[in-house]
């Protein structure tokens, strides 16, 4: 049996770092990676037959759990039709369909029309060129912490992936790409006013998370997302909600949607959404949407030019219309009920060993941030009236150097975290009973070994 080490020495052989995504590599928290040859439910296998509850999901996409029956048998009887057929196929209608159904559930006309592509760098790369091609202008707001994926101008600042990697933004984006990027502070609207006053007219869109979650999950406050929209809206700029992450995963309209059930929260629409994820069921599939008048200014109705071979692939898209279709209300129940008891979990061995910590929700997405929040300075407040970090300056004050510790211990004992203190928690329907107290039972030698870890 060939080992996860000795694959990762392959992989180094023939791969920079030995990973195709940097956080794969486990920089933060140091060790193999383990490489997985099974996914079932809550459960991933390794190379070398160890069996974990996995708390990752596919950074978000596996909603309903690893390869559930129904999805599997879209993608196989999709495939055994056809595989990429270089034109236009029912599934991409499905989707937009189905997309586009569940928003105007919320309100209509919130997306009229919506463009497949394959990545979610894709989706928002695009959702810029549209916004800039419609207003004619050349300036983007986004805020640090918040990641877009990896187009030059968005990795600024960019969140968890160069948060993880300690790096300040990447090399080879040229200086006058990123200085069409003003980079601002999250959950603070005098900046975003003060920096539209000082470029008035001149701003062509904001891009914000719908709930920041790639420097841990840092809601947004009250109010904030409509402020943007107001904000944006009285200048001409266009709101580019990214719900690449949190779409159709905190809710069946994604945070957005659950935004609106709120009188504080709600009372918003953006110019433009991007989705991800969810939406692929596990497979390569993303997209944008918004208004008509917007989105008809892609080619070919309008000069904004997008395209992509595999964009709408045939197999890839019956993977998302079928985890849309199964995911209703009981399986957004379960994954918030799931959630409720591994929050409930942590926060009850936390306290135990007498760590202070906050812990980073919005609805069953969520994060720890290990430290004395009073001390450290965090300026918000969790559910349990604990001081939590509300933009990324916060975020990175915490105790990061006890998640080493921690994680390693819940590796041990079959447990799959996140590999760095910076990403969030994701769990799908199929976390059972069986998956949740094997997870349950792993929490006391983690919280054990988090307190007791030593600062560098």
């Amino acid at each position: 049996m060939t080992t996860s080490a000795e694959w990762f020495d392959r992989a180094r052989a023939v791969t920079p770092g030995g990973v195709n995504s940097p956080v794969r590599a486990f920089g933060s928290v140091g060790g193999t990676p383990p490489f997985s040859v099974r996914g079932e439910g809550a459960w991933l296998t390794d190379a070398d037959g160890d069996r974990r509850v996995d708390l990752v999901c596919g950074w978000g996409p596996l909603l309903l759990g690893h390869s559930h029956p129904e999805v599997v048998e879209a993608v196989q009887s999709t495939a055994a039709r056809m595989m990429c057929p270089g034109g236009s196929t029912i599934g991409e209608v499905e989707l937009a369909e189905a997309i586009v159904g569940r928003l105007d559930a919320v309100r209509e006309g919130a997306v009229d029309e919506v463009r497949l592509v394959s990545t979610g760098t894709e989706a928002t790369m695009t959702a810029i060129r549209l916004a800039r091609g419609v207003t004619g202008r050349d300036l983007v707001i986004k805020f640090s912490g918040c990641y877009h994926g990896h187009s030059d101008g968005l990795l600024a600042a960019a969140g968890s992936g160069l948060a993880t990697l300690a790096l300040p933004g990447s090399a080879g984006v040229p200086a006058p790409i990123s200085g069409q990027t003003i980079v601002l502070p999250y959950n603070d609207l005098d900046a975003v006013r003060a920096a539209f006053a000082e470029h008035e007219g001149r701003i062509a869109a904001v891009i914000v998370e719908a709930s920041a979650a790639n420097m841990g999950v840092v809601p947004p406050l009250p109010g904030y997302n409509r402020g943007l929209a107001e904000i944006c809206h009285d200048d001409g700029a266009l709101l580019i909600c990214d719900e690449v992450l949190t779409g159709f995963r905190t809710g069946p309209a994604g945070w957005w949607g659950r935004e609106q059930e709120d009188e504080e929260r709600g009372g918003w629409t953006p110019d433009l959404f991007t989705f991800g994820k969810v939406i692929g069921g596990g497979m390569p599939v993303a997209g944008l949407g918004g208004r008509r008048e917007v989105m008809e200014h892609l080619a070919p109705n309008g000069p904004v030019y997008q395209g992509g071979t595999l964009s709408g692939n045939p197999v890839a898209v019956a993977a998302g219309v079928a985890t849309l279709r199964l995911a209703d209300d009981a399986v957004y129940g379960a994954v918030d009920a799931a959630s409720d008891r591994v929050v409930a979990a942590v926060k009850r061995e936390f306290d135990r060993v007498g760590l202070p910590f906050a812990v980073q929700r919005v609805r069953n997405l969520f994060s720890f941030a290990m430290g004395d929040g009073a001390a450290l300075g965090w300026s918000g407040v969790d559910e349990f009236g604990a001081p939590a970090p509300r933009n990324e300056d916060e975020v990175k004050r915490q105790e990061s150097w006890r998640y080493p510790a921690f994680f390693h211990s819940l590796l041990d004992a079959g447990v799959n975290p996140p590999p760095s203190v910076f990403e969030a928690w994701f769990l799908s329907s199929a976390h059972d009973e069986e998956a949740l107290a094997h997870l349950e039972a792993a929490l006391p030698a983690a919280a054990d070994a988090a307190a007791g870890a030593t600062a560098p």
